[in-house]
């Protein structure tokens, strides 16, 4: 049974008529263009107002800009991810521009999908987030569309790049346990399908560096690691593993504080106490990690700095920068409850 017609779309026209200006003039305060008085321009947005008029974005591409930047997420569920939207959605909140976002999801065939469902819609710029594409599908991509890359550490002249100073990080993760007397420290790694150069990804730099900075400290001989994902479940399964081992470690380090979240809940599945039987340090500092019943040691890599500066850098290319520029963060290290001095070892046996 129908219902009723639905509401016509208010046009540039019925702003214009209410407004007792022309189309052009209408136009013309849309696009901010020059030639508008003040008094001109109050009325039109007045009219705008009251009639509810939104312009129909496949006209605005027709003239040349959607105002629309179309963000591309491997996996919605990473709260990390939210940090690095409200940056994002901060920066923009002063300007006309709003942004769309996608789930590329874990694989290169899901993440084709979605680069193309970007390039195929009328979007000014596209930020992609950790993207699994190898550079040089990037660079076809960043041809024909303003384009940041955040979370690789890759350099080209075709897009700009945001990126943690994940080796420092991971020094900061690893030097803290070691200071706090720490020898049997694990590492809860990160494995993808990304088409990226290794050196280039984020969680080989900071497994690399875990390794470094083990043997640096003439702990080789107890380098742990396992490499599942940066998730619950990953951080979960890895601590399961590495706590079954024997010695077991007595701190985990793991790549993310998701991660790090499993982690704990497999020390507690044990019957482990944290810190007090094992250290756990976590890497991004979600608000999660802050709860009091949490307290994780982190690194805090600053999402809505990084989410804020990848907006500045589209919008910077959108208006026709074509220099590349690429901006580092500098990771501090938030110590929070959950790392502590490692636990006396036991006694030797006595010898008779």
């Amino acid at each position: 049974m129908a219902t009723g017609d639905r509401r016509r779309r208010v046009t540039i026209a019925d702003v214009a008529s209410h407004a007792q200006v022309s189309t052009t003039a209408v136009s013309k305060v849309i696009r901010n263009a020059y030639g508008v008085s003040p008094a001109m321009r109050d009325r039109v947005q007045a009219a705008i107002a009251e009639l509810g008029y939104r312009p129909h974005a496949a006209a605005r591409a027709l003239r040349g800009r959607t105002f629309t930047i179309g963000v591309m997420l491997p996996d919605i569920r990473s709260p990390f991810f939210a940090e690095l939207l409200d940056g994002l959605t901060e920066h923009l909140a002063d300007t006309d521009y709003q942004a769309i976002m996608i789930q590329g999801g874990l694989t290169q065939r899901s993440e084709e999908r979605a680069i193309n469902a970007l390039v195929d819609r009328p979007v000014d710029g596209i930020l992609m987030v950790a993207p699994l594409a190898a550079r040089t599908r990037l660079e076809r991509v960043a041809a024909d569309i303003p384009t940041v890359v955040l979370g690789r550490h890759e350099r080209s002249a075709a897009y700009d790049t945001v990126c943690d100073d994940d080796d420092t990080g991971a020094r900061l993760a690893v030097e803290h346990l070691i200071s706090l007397g720490h020898r049997r420290i694990a590492h809860i790694a990160h494995r993808d399908n990304s088409r990226a150069r290794p050196a280039d990804l984020l969680h080989v730099i900071r497994a690399e560096t875990y390794d470094r900075v083990m043997r640096e400290h003439g702990l080789a001989d107890e380098i742990a690691v396992v490499t599942t994902s940066y998730s619950a479940d990953g951080g979960y399964q890895g601590a399961r593993e590495l706590l079954g081992r024997d010695p077991r470690p007595t701190a985990i380090f793991a790549g993310a504080d998701q991660a790090a979240v499993g982690a704990l809940a497999a020390a507690h599945e044990a019957g482990l106490a944290v810190p007090a039987d094992l250290s756990v340090v976590g890497y991004d500092n979600i608000q999660l990690a802050a709860l009091p019943n949490i307290a994780l040691t982190t690194v805090d890599q600053d999402g809505a700095v990084m989410g804020r500066t990848a907006a500045r850098l589209l919008l910077e290319r959108i208006e026709g920068r074509t220099s590349a520029l690429r901006f580092s963060v500098t990771p501090s290290l938030i110590v929070r409850r959950s790392t502590a001095a490692p636990p006396p070892e036991s006694a030797p046996p006595q010898t008779t």
